[in-house]
């Protein structure tokens, strides 16, 4: 089968993607839409792939480009004759992709695209009614995504829900001691760790300010914050003001290589996200056994059992995030169990080879929808 892989940026979810369609059979194009910001995916691009040429995938696209990235999307899908396309998210690339008229269509959404971008204006309410309207089938990640593609009118039966997992041998538990740890002087510390992109949706501002009342009233938390984004300036100049500069480590952003150990550094991932799916960083923290504390969005409340491999805090509720990071490091007893059931929920649900498969039946299901 001839597979075109249209996305909007190379980020490591496309890499486990390509990474994964590369061991099979399938002849596979990867067209990418726009590189926007800093390269988060440092992997080369497996030699089986085959990155196309064209129009877009050099700069961040606009509005503007649309009507010629369509026509050379028109062109490309001349020249390669996919079987199917493979595109996402939904109000980008998927969207071209339809207008473009290609069936069969297998739209990916990325989760926000349906939770959250749907709902950003009327135009954007039309541009995935429309996708959704063509799309042969409609990969998702979590429950959540396939309610809200049946709130514009598309079947359930015609959606192909998986995690889409991680590596369980990359991302384990450590049986050593944490060198970064030793690094940062904080072996006798408990240590929190957030690594979601610094822009709103994400709520690392909420971290931080929890962060900061809960280390009031105990010293002994430290918070290694890694990643990068528009809210920088105000978190740097948050931690300065609070007087907290030795307890927290801005990581920036850290490579596939190494991000694993930063997960066995850990006591807690916390993520305060106002939307997901179901979250990659999540399944990866699980899979390394260590115990969550996450808002109670649609996407966690599929994972997440409170008191079981870690907690829920309401949405945006800074104080009860805070409370939670005081309950978490007030028993550690308690969190030896949590990894346990961290690592059992992953190995039960998140493991990427075993749920890959689900993405093969989506494309013969969609080309069996065309026949």
């Amino acid at each position: 089968m001839r597979v075109l892989y249209f996305t909007r940026d190379h980020t490591p979810h496309d890499q486990r993607f390509l990474t994964a369609l590369s061991q099979t059979e399938h002849t596979v194009s990867l067209l990418r839409l726009e590189r926007r910001g800093p390269q988060l995916e440092d992997r080369a691009l497996p030699p089986q792939i085959t990155l196309l040429p064209w129009r877009g995938g050099s700069r961040p696209a606009r509005l503007q480009d649309g009507p010629a990235l369509l026509l050379d999307l028109q062109r490309v899908i001349r020249e390669v004759q996919p079987d199917v396309i493979h595109a996402g998210p939904l109000q980008t690339c998927a969207f071209l992709a339809a207008l473009a008229g290609f069936r069969p269509l297998v739209s990916m959404s990325w989760g926000s695209d349906l939770l959250r971008d749907a709902d950003h204006s009327r135009a954007w309410r039309w541009a995935t009614r429309f996708t959704l309207s063509r799309s042969d089938v409609l990969v998702g990640d979590c429950d959540a995504v396939r309610r809200k593609a049946g709130s514009f009118g598309f079947p359930a039966e015609k959606v192909a829900l998986f995690p889409w997992g991680v590596d369980l041998q990359r991302f384990a538990p450590g049986a050593e001691p944490s060198a970064l740890r030793a690094r940062l002087g904080w072996e006798e510390n408990f240590v929190i760790l957030s690594l979601r992109s610094w822009e709103p949706l994400y709520g690392v501002e909420g971290v931080v300010r929890a962060f900061i009342q809960a280390s009031r009233q105990n010293p002994d938390l430290r918070l290694l914050l890694l990643g990068a984004g528009s809210q920088a300036a105000l978190l740097h100049e948050m931690v300065l003001h609070a007087g907290l500069v030795d307890r927290v480590h801005f990581g920036g952003q850290v490579s596939q290589t190494h991000l694993p150990d930063y997960y066995k550094a850990a006591d807690l991932y916390v993520s305060a996200s106002h939307s997901d799916g179901s979250s990659v960083s999540l399944m990866e923290a699980l899979a390394s056994g260590l115990p969550v504390l996450v808002s109670d969005i649609p996407g966690n409340l599929e994972w997440i059992t409170p008191g079981a491999q870690g907690w829920l805090f309401p949405d945006g509720d800074t104080a009860a995030l805070a409370a939670g990071l005081l309950q978490a490091a007030a028993d550690p007893a308690r969190l030896v169990g949590m990894r346990s059931a961290a690592r059992a929920l992953a190995e039960a649900r998140a493991d990427w080879n075993k749920n890959f498969k689900v993405l093969l039946q989506a494309y013969e299901m969609a080309r069996a929808a065309r026949r």
